[in-house]
């Protein structure tokens, strides 16, 4: 997962993330005494919402600068610095909640893998990531941008894992997962700043395509971006971004 996290920024401007974590954490239904592993926790604030089922959560974050962040919001809370592919806990849980992280796992089949083997029997997983087709349009419009500007290296980046349900569901069945629920859907994302929300995304989440690149050079990038996806993604009340979520619940049933 990416590690360098603005997490003032994530906390503020970028807030739906976790918001729309809300309707996962109903599909994974926390009960008292279960032992619960947040997989990519980010500043906390859904690891503390399946907390107050009188669960033990461990929230779990690539990124330094968010466990900084969770530990300071979430002091009573248990949170570790670790990556989804090579994570290593004593512990088995009985089950894995993960919300808009494992787009950022390069190699998803080790994180399935370590996600099957720190389940208990019968334990289940609930996750939630962009799936195929996910930001396409900004995406492609930044890639089209990034070619035009010369930065040929950078518009060849891969930055993120968006796969099929059948990708992803034959992934998880060839491990040993027994799947229950997999949906892709479209959720148009509606962005905090009304003037320059595009921008302010991808100086978040798309800060590695500009990392090299003078700053100024990258404003006028992003603004470009921004400019061009007008038509598309610019509504009466703001700035939507054009998210596709791919949704999973599995059980370890072996």
């Amino acid at each position: 997962m990416a590690t360098s996290w603005d997490a003032k920024l994530y906390n503020t401007k970028h807030d739906f993330v976790f918001n729309y974590g809300s309707s996962l954490i109903e599909l994974l239904k926390p009960k008292a005494k279960e032992l619960i592993l947040d997989l990519g926790c980010g500043a906390g604030q859904l690891t503390e919402e399946i907390a107050k089922s009188g669960a033990k959560v461990i929230g779990m974050d690539a990124s330094e600068s968010m466990i900084e962040s969770a530990k300071s919001n979430f002091p009573e809370l248990d949170f570790r610095v670790a990556n989804a592919e090579n994570f290593n806990f004593t512990e088995k849980f009985d089950a894995i909640f993960s919300n808009a992280a494992l787009h950022w796992v390069k190699d998803y089949k080790a994180a399935a893998e370590n996600m099957f083997r720190h389940l208990q029997k019968n334990g289940r997983l609930v996750l939630e990531f962009g799936g195929k087709g996910n930001v396409q349009k900004i995406e492609t419009t930044l890639k089209a941008v990034l070619l035009e500007k010369g930065y040929e290296k950078k518009a060849n980046i891969k930055l993120w894992y968006f796969p099929s349900v059948a990708e992803y569901t034959t992934l998880l069945e060839q491990t040993g997962f027994e799947i229950r629920l997999a949906e892709l859907y479209d959720r148009p994302t509606k962005l905090a700043d009304a003037e320059s929300g595009i921008a302010d995304w991808l100086l978040l989440f798309g800060k590695t395509f500009f990392e090299g690149i003078p700053e100024v050079e990258a404003e006028i990038i992003k603004k470009e971006v921004q400019t061009r996806l007008k038509t598309t993604l610019l509504k009466e009340d703001g700035w939507y971004a054009d998210y596709r979520r791919l949704r999973i619940i599995a059980y370890k049933n072996s």
